[in-house]
């Protein structure tokens, strides 16, 4: 199972979560099979190329994304992948990675929408 995080950087397992999943310069993704651990460049059109971050991390193979927080509608496109999300996630991959082993992180719903991208959701139909 492929796990992605929004990160700031290239450092993998030593790397801080990005605040806003869809504005983050990389992705972090570990493969929990094979302990494979890949970066990958956001090109959504969030950062001037094309489509979403979902679509982006579904064609990497992804089945789980770990992030600190998100609106509805990125909650419903995940879904739409068939991405399962999980929100809570502070630090570093690591850190958030091992929360989520510990069974710590929440597994994020339409409800769980933080107020922030919620409010923008409504108010500037991206």
């Amino acid at each position: 199972m492929k796990i992605a995080f929004p990160t700031l950087g290239n450092k993998g397992l030593d790397e801080q979560i990005g605040e806003h999943f869809g504005r983050v310069p990389t992705y972090t993704i570990i493969d929990l099979e094979t302990k494979e651990l890949r970066v990958v460049p956001n090109t959504s059109h969030h950062m001037g190329g094309q489509g979403y971050p979902p679509e982006l991390l579904a064609r990497e193979g992804v089945k789980v994304m770990i992030c600190r927080g998100l609106g509805r509608r990125a909650i419903s496109m995940f879904q739409d992948f068939g991405i399962e999300v999980y929100i809570g996630a502070t630090g570093t991959v690591r850190d958030a990675l091992d929360a989520f082993m510990r069974g710590e992180l929440k597994n994020a719903s339409i409800s769980d929408a933080c107020g922030e991208h919620a409010f923008r959701d409504r108010h500037h139909h991206i």
